[in-house]
């Protein structure tokens, strides 16, 4: 980040004590406690509902999140003199969620039911100004790709070990995208009257849930969205899971620390049965390798893909034990 990006902070009613950069950001301690400033690339609009959101969670009492900072003028965004947007939000003293700690984890998903509960807009005007999200278009969008990369390894004369290992198994993978997103493209027909009343947090991950003294602070709302909110459940339980196996104990644990404190419905289970079962982190890993230097297949990236298959029966147990009728 630019340190003159540090100057921007005179347009706010604060007193600056101190700055140092952190993360990609500058972090600021000043007389109305620890600020960050940061770029901010989305459209004027989405900080606006971003800041209404957070006011509403925040006047609830649910959960704590954090607040973006007015200017002086009644701004939200501020430009340097390269027109480069930024916003500055309250931050805190603590640490990441610790992902390996399954009491914390437990008690981050039962954080995350309470924000949902706090973040039902169903009144708000604002809420029909925002998209949704269609699950079922991102994975067509999803499956295109996967389909032109097939093209692309088929006609390629020489492989190399990495590709010849992807070959092996990507009709099976693919076979499976498109399975699940004509079965969820068809369930969304039915689901036309949902009006997504719940706002997700969009990027609910472990880096984005902070352990105070006071307890959690969630934090990094740039990507909420109206979309079902199992979309942050699933995002949380998914990489936990795959960093455990897929263990049927650990995923039931989960659940039902999220039921103890907001019930899910059918609906919700159907959704995140979809979720589960499409091959995203199979997606992810032709996406890199496609868009990266081909000549040159990460020794890591090799080591995903075979994790990748080695888990795959657990998976899919895990996906009969959950969700079975």
């Amino acid at each position: 980040m630019n340190d003159r990006a540090v100057s921007l902070l005179d347009q706010y009613e604060i007193e600056v004590n101190r700055t140092w950069k952190g993360r990609g950001a500058i972090l600021c301690e000043s007389d109305q406690g620890l600020l960050i400033l940061k770029e901010y690339a989305g459209p004027v609009e989405k900080v606006k509902f971003q800041d209404y959101l957070l006011k509403h969670i925040n006047e609830s009492g649910a959960v704590r999140v954090e607040s973006i900072l007015r200017t002086k003028e009644g701004e939200m965004i501020v430009y340097d003199q390269d027109r480069v947007a930024y916003i500055v939000k309250t931050y805190c003293d603590g640490r990441e969620c610790n992902h390996r700690d399954l009491q914390e984890c437990g008690q981050a998903v039962r954080t995350l039911a309470n924000l949902h509960k706090a973040s039902d807009l169903s009144d708000c005007e604002l809420l029909e100004e925002q998209p949704v999200f269609r699950i079922e278009n991102e994975y067509e969008k999803h499956n295109r790709e996967l389909k032109k990369v097939r093209r692309f390894l088929r006609e390629k004369s020489q492989k190399t070990d990495f590709e010849i290992y992807l070959m092996r198994h990507y009709d099976y993978f693919l076979d499976i995208a498109l399975q699940i997103t004509e079965e969820l493209r068809y369930y969304a027909l039915e689901e036309e009257s949902y009006e997504f009343p719940i706002v997700c947090h969009g990027d609910y991950q472990y880096h984005n849930i902070i352990q105070t003294q006071a307890g959690s602070v969630l934090i990094n709302f740039e990507k909420c969205v109206r979309d079902y909110p199992v979309r942050d459940l699933y995002l949380f339980l998914r990489k936990l899971l795959e960093k455990n196996n897929w263990s049927q104990t650990l995923g039931d644990l989960l659940l039902e620390s999220y039921n103890r404190e907001k019930p899910l419905t059918d609906r919700d289970y159907k959704q995140l049965y979809y979720r589960f079962s499409y091959p995203e982190k199979f997606w992810k890993i032709v996406n890199f390798y496609y868009n990266t230097g081909k000549a040159w297949i990460p020794e890591r990236n090799m080591e995903k893909i075979e994790k990748l298959f080695a888990q795959e029966r657990e998976k899919q147990l895990f996906l009969e034990s959950i969700f079975k009728q």
